[in-house]
């Protein structure tokens, strides 16, 4: 099935599968390469992801890896004004996305930098975040499933479950939740990493295309995770080549969003599979002549 994602009033095709590249704003993501700090290294970064192929920034002002250190909304708010002023300045046509699980940091990086799209990895604040609970309760409605749904950005919506039927009920339950608040373009994250075993991960990647039930464009964010270097006895550093085998799994399994650190690896990756997409399509057109 083929996607659109209103972005900024501007539709954004999903046909062709997208990368979304990680900017981290942070001192503390697990994979030291992320972080950018200064004006120049987010400048830089910026650049970069767009001249590799990305149509996404995804910018991260909280580290959610386990052991992370706890920071405030207010500094978390901080670092991402500083960081989308200069992405602002430097590519300015970009989708913005941020990684936030505050629905007032939500508020803040849409009504005051244009953000397109809320890339949430609680799952509506089911989780919290480094092992940490959330602050406030759920309720009957999460509060981000409301902000959310009320600026009118794209959703992504992650889960925390461990395996895929769970998943699924829970999924489809928290959309028709959304839906009945008026979102309207909801991004669904299986959150490879995210409250699963390393044999989990790797059953997902296997069970990937049942999510397609849900009739939903689906992001996969693999990159250099643990998954790849626990299996492969290696660190982040050396997952590059465990990250791409696992991306062309994750598109030959329909995946529509790779999020990453390596922009111009994952755009290959598509060019790849793309390839081989069109050329299945061919053949069997010309099976029928």
């Amino acid at each position: 099935m083929d996607y659109t994602l209103n972005v900024n009033g501007r539709l954004l095709s999903l046909q062709q599968p997208q990368v979304m590249g990680i900017l981290n704003v942070t001192p503390d993501s697990f994979f030291e390469g992320s972080r950018k700090q200064t004006e120049r290294e987010i400048a830089e970064r910026a650049q970069q992801i767009v001249r590799e192929g990305g149509a996404i920034i995804d910018v991260g002002g909280f580290s959610t890896r386990p052991g992370a250190s706890i920071v405030s909304a207010e500094e978390e708010m901080e670092r991402l004004r500083n960081a989308l002023t200069i992405i602002r300045r430097e590519v300015a046509d970009v989708v913005i996305s941020v990684d936030t699980y505050r629905p007032e940091v939500a508020r803040m990086v849409v009504e005051e930098f244009g953000a397109a799209i809320i890339n949430d990895v609680s799952e509506g604040g089911i989780t919290g975040i480094a092992g940490q609970p959330l602050e406030d309760e759920r309720g009957d409605v999460p509060r981000m499933f409301s902000e959310v749904a009320r600026l009118g950005v794209a959703y992504v919506l992650m889960s925390v479950q461990p395996t895929i039927q769970p998943m699924l009920q829970a999924l489809s339950q928290e959309v028709d939740l959304l839906h009945s608040l008026g979102q309207k373009d909801i991004i669904i994250d299986p959150g490879f990493g995210f409250g699963k075993t390393l044999e989990q991960n790797y059953l997902l990647m296997d069970q990937l295309e049942m999510l397609h039930a849900l009739q939903l464009p689906l992001l996969v964010g693999i990159s250099r995770k643990s998954m790849i270097y626990r299996l492969l006895k290696t660190d982040p550093t050396r997952a590059l080549n465990g990250t791409t085998a696992l991306n062309t799994a994750a598109l030959l399994k329909g995946a529509h969003i790779l999020r990453v650190h390596d922009v111009a690896e994952a755009a290959e990756c598509i060019s790849i599979v793309q390839s081989i997409h069109i050329h299945r399509s061919f053949q069997s057109t010309q099976d029928y002549v």
